[in-house]
């Protein structure tokens, strides 16, 4: 019998359409081609090289079995695509950082600032559309104003000699700085108060623990239920929830979530249908057996993330009339500033990240915290070699103390000496431009146990000269910064592409021409066949973090969804969501043994 909904992919917007339709009554069926990691505590370490290690960390892009190799992806230029598979997706090591996008990236924007936006990729509806839908994903991570620590106050230090305001909105219209607005939950009892580990035990320290290790997933605070895991990734609020529908959404109907992992999705399958092409269901490989399986469905929503939702819509010998299928894929084009301090900035402690500045249209800056391995790893990804050895060009001297570049040798041992709690970092965030030849197609070379793999094609050094500005405009406002709260030596690393931030490889948009999914999400070209990933939203956002975004319309894709295919009404805005830390839940995953 075919189910309802099949979901493919439980990263950062699978899960939400797969909780929310669930929790209206719905047959949902979710596949995540990585692990579930059911039981942090006990498989997970805080050890830098084991948590990250791309072929072998246990956050990594490959089958639940480390032993097995990692998942292949061919990339001509110089770049690292840092993205996860496994329940959670790449949530499991984001920071949490949850701003919304900016109103100028949206078809109604008509400020006097609307040119300095990507005009040209816009979403199709109005920003106040989105709204309620940001306010519902809010409520339910829940999203709260983070935790501040050392480097926060070092960093807003720098931040008031800009000259810019203090945000105290939700909505960002003018540059300012603030706290950021996180996924992580505010530290209660006794966390962030101790060092001793008997006593950041739940239910004596709730929340974030201030631990330091973002980045090597979240299992804080020890003897927490799994819903109440500090960082809200997926794998602790959306799944959790779509596990337990029928506990905390019985008066909607709710029905749980039937979840099957180490499940890599191979096919879309699809028929002509009254005229129309239309997908009834997909094909997926067991990792662990290689058995081959076939599941049916009335609607089929495709969350594999930005690489790999075009992958599978290629290898599915799907329609691609446009050729934008995988083009416009999006990064912010980081950047790497940091400040060397003559006292303690607290570097390596507390939320990972937890104060930005914002210049709409252009990006904005984010304070980033790191263990030492990670750390040393930022001060030697670049572009522009060994800081030094170059002339003009790449490694190019600015406001930065010397030229652009990584550190090496004797000066990375100096920058790290001793403590690396003196140094303050700054992501550059840079709003990027659409581009076409930015894109992801199939790699020429052997096909993997799950057909072709992905080649991601990133032009470094030919962007829009509206990005270049915006990256040198960032750069430009980072060293000052770190020069105002009090640096004594400021680096700009120049980094190599590090694939994090990336959207648009599937994009809604206003025109045929250049999009793939229509203004609800759907397929123009196969009916019942839905994005709610990264690679669905339009553009990059202004400069601002995307997974808030991603959720939020995923939120509204779902309720889409309901309302066209399953003749349901609309929820968002009709009532109060349901907080994913909520008891209930917390009992039913114990008795599931989850």
């Amino acid at each position: 019998m075919a189910r309802d909904v099949i979901v493919v992919g439980a990263g950062g917007g699978g899960p939400v359409v797969a909780k929310e339709l669930a929790a209206r009554g719905l047959d949902v069926l979710l596949l995540e081609a990585g692990p579930r990691h059911a039981d942090p505590r006990s498989s997970w370490t805080h050890f830098e090289n084991d948590a990250n290690n791309p072929l072998k960390g246990f956050l990594r892009f490959g089958p639940g079995d480390r032993s097995k190799p990692a998942w292949f992806r061919e990339t001509p230029q110089n770049s690292f695509l840092w993205q996860l598979s496994g329940v959670g997706g790449t949530t499991q090591h984001y920071y949490g950082n949850s701003p919304r996008a900016y109103p100028g990236v949206f078809a109604d924007y008509a400020e006097p600032d609307a040119g300095v936006y990507d005009t040209a990729h816009r979403f199709p509806f109005a920003y106040a559309d989105l709204v309620p839908y940001y306010a519902w994903v809010e409520a339910t991570l829940p999203v709260q104003t983070a935790a501040m620590g050392t480097k926060e106050a070092v960093f807003f230090r720098g931040a008031e000699t800009l000259g810019i305001p203090v945000q105290t909105a939700k909505t960002t219209t003018q540059d300012s700085y603030r706290p950021q607005e996180n996924a992580i939950l505010q530290p209660g009892g006794t966390a962030g108060r101790t060092h001793d580990p008997a006593q950041l035990r739940y239910p004596k320290a709730t929340g974030c623990t201030f631990c330091g290790h973002c980045f090597q997933g979240c299992m804080e605070p020890i003897a927490a239920p799994r819903n109440r895991f500090a960082k809200r990734s997926t794998d602790n609020s959306y799944v959790p929830m779509a596990l337990t529908a029928d506990v905390w959404a019985a008066s909607t109907g709710g029905r749980p979530v039937t979840l099957v992992t180490d499940a890599f999705v191979t096919q879309v399958h699809v028929e002509p249908r009254n005229g129309e092409l239309t997908a009834f269901g997909v094909s997926w490989r067991d990792n662990a057996t290689g058995d081959r399986h076939r599941e049916d469905a009335d609607v089929v929503v495709m969350a594999g993330g930005c690489t790999e939702t075009p992958r599978l819509w290629l290898n599915s010998g799907l329609p691609n009339p446009n050729g934008w299928v995988g083009r416009g894929y999006t990064d912010h084009f980081f950047d790497w500033v940091v400040g060397r301090f003559d006292e303690d900035t607290g570097n390596s402690k507390g939320v990972g990240s937890s104060a930005r500045c914002d210049f709409p249209g252009r990006g904005g800056l984010e304070n980033v915290g790191l263990p030492p391995a990670l750390e040393a790893f930022s001060l030697t990804l670049s572009d522009s070699g060994i800081r030094g050895h170059y002339g003009n060009g790449r490694g190019a001297t600015g406001p930065w103390d010397g030229p652009a570049g990584r550190l090496v040798g004797p000066e990375l041992k100096d920058a790290l000496s001793g403590n690396a709690n003196r140094l303050l970092n700054i992501l550059v965030i840079t709003d990027d431009d659409v581009e076409a030849d930015n894109r992801v197609t199939l790699s020429a070379l052997p096909a993997d146990a799950n057909g072709p793999a992905p080649k991601v094609q990133f032009h470094q050094r030919q962007r829009s000269a509206r990005t270049l500005a915006n990256r040198e405009l960032l750069v430009g406002k980072a060293v000052e910064l770190l020069r105002g709260a009090g640096a004594r030596d400021v680096y700009r690393i120049d980094w190599a592409p590090l694939i994090l931030h990336v959207q648009s490889s599937m994009r809604m948009g206003l025109s045929e021409d250049d999009s793939v999914l229509d203004g609800n999400a759907e397929a123009r070209w196969v009916r019942r066949l839905f994005v709610a990933d990264n690679s669905a939203l339009a553009n990059g956002l202004g400069g601002p973090n995307p997974t808030l975004t991603t959720q939020a319309l995923a939120t509204r894709t779902a309720e889409n969804i309901f309302r066209r295919y399953f003749g349901g009404q609309p929820w968002v805005g009709q009532e109060a969501p349901v907080v994913s830390t909520d008891e209930r839940i917390s009992t039913r995953l114990a008795e599931l043994g989850l």
